[in-house]
């Protein structure tokens, strides 16, 4: 897996705070790829694609709530 971190300038978090924060991408190449987006506030926003083409995508408020928990594909049991 190949991964990259970058730090980005404020964009609005989940919680509807400017913020700064990393972008986290590892991918291997052949379909599987993390993207993770992490502001300092401590929101995140979790991207996952699979090697069928399925989705996950969760967004997580700096409180632990969770705001949206996306799927997409076979993947789900």
């Amino acid at each position: 897996m190949v991964g990259t971190k970058t730090h980005f300038s404020k964009h609005i978090a989940p919680c509807g705070r400017q913020a700064e924060g990393d972008h986290h991408r590892d991918d291997d190449d052949a379909g599987f790829v993390v993207d993770d987006l992490i502001w300092d506030c401590g929101c995140r926003q979790i991207r996952h694609a699979f090697h069928d083409g399925s989705m996950r995508v969760q967004t997580v408020r700096h409180d632990g709530k969770i705001l949206a928990d996306e799927h997409s594909g076979d993947h789900e049991a």
